[in-house]
């Protein structure tokens, strides 16, 4: 049986979360440097090595020599989600799309996460539950759109289509993890060596070695250790200990307003004054989303 610490999940949640606001930006910076693939490769190596390090530390290394190989490959196969065909889509979408399109575009992911576990995790979904993710999708929208809801139009329909079918495989991950009986970190650790020799290989038929100048892969280690490695053992243990999957995905719509703020001043994107109307709906579905009937 399962051992539930809703204060623990948040701050689990609220950590990788406000690390995750850092990211959009981060990406951008990345691949101006290099192409999505070649991205993905650096970034695999430097969260497998912060992973590692983590296990390392926590002395759980040893666990996972105990492991059968029949194990070790059921835990590493969902690196075929995540790191793989989660983050070759994802980036490309970063690629195709401008930071403030595509950021608040890949938080819906809190929604089809929380949908998707109905289903697949036998949860059920209160109607205020249904209510603030609603709210807070609708403020998704307005900052996706410019505000301009009569007239939905994105600057590339391909890089949108990219970043929505990426909540999926995202979706998709997090709850085969959250059923697993498996150490989360050694869980982890073993998705992204799993996945590491895909990201090598089509790397190297698609777009060839990686570049070896020292902004490009600062930039790729940043996006590792923080996006792809701590942040997702911090992420993994809020889902652990959460009493729903409602209950912290919510929390990453938190992460727009500090993200949009960043993305402004890092990158230079304006911030539009419909911004400021979706954040308000973003944290009114949070409201809702916490608010207890007495």
């Amino acid at each position: 049986m399962r051992h539930h610490n809703q204060k623990k999940a948040y701050v689990y949640g609220l950590s990788a979360v406000l690390i995750w606001s850092t990211v959009a930006s981060a990406f951008k910076i990345a691949l101006g440097y290099m192409d999505p693939l070649q991205l993905l490769f650096y970034s695999v190596i430097f969260s497998s090595l912060s992973l590692f390090a983590i296990l390392k530390i926590q002395n759980k290394t040893g666990q996972i020599k105990q492991m059968s190989k029949k194990e070790i490959l059921k835990c590493g196969l969902p690196g075929i989600l995540n790191p793989f065909l989660y983050y070759v889509v994802l980036f490309k979408a970063y690629a195709l799309l401008p930071a403030q399109e595509a950021q608040p575009l890949n938080y819906t992911w809190a929604i089809t996460l929380s949908l998707l576990s109905i289903p697949l995790m036998g949860q059920k979904m209160t109607t205020r539950e249904l209510l603030a993710i609603l709210t807070s999708y609708m403020g998704v929208v307005v900052i996706s759109t410019h505000g301009d809801l009569l007239n939905i139009r994105f600057s590339n329909g391909y890089g949108v289509f990219l970043a929505l079918f990426s909540t999926i495989l995202w979706s998709l991950y997090w709850i085969i993890n959250a059923k697993s009986k498996t150490d989360p970190l050694i869980g982890l650790f073993l998705n992204f060596c799993f996945g590491l020799p895909f990201v090598t290989i089509v790397m190297l038929i698609f777009s060839g070695p990686p570049p070896l100048a020292l902004p490009a892969i600062l930039s790729a280690a940043y996006v590792g250790f923080f996006e792809m490695g701590i942040t997702f053992a911090l992420w993994l243990n809020a889902l652990k200990l959460t009493e729903k999957a409602s209950k912290v995905s919510n929390l990453i719509f938190l992460s727009p307003f500090i993200s949009l703020i960043l993305i402004h001043f890092i990158l230079g994107e304006e911030i539009l004054p419909s911004t400021l109307i979706g954040l308000l709906f973003i944290v009114g579905g949070n409201i809702i989303q916490q608010f207890k009937k007495r």
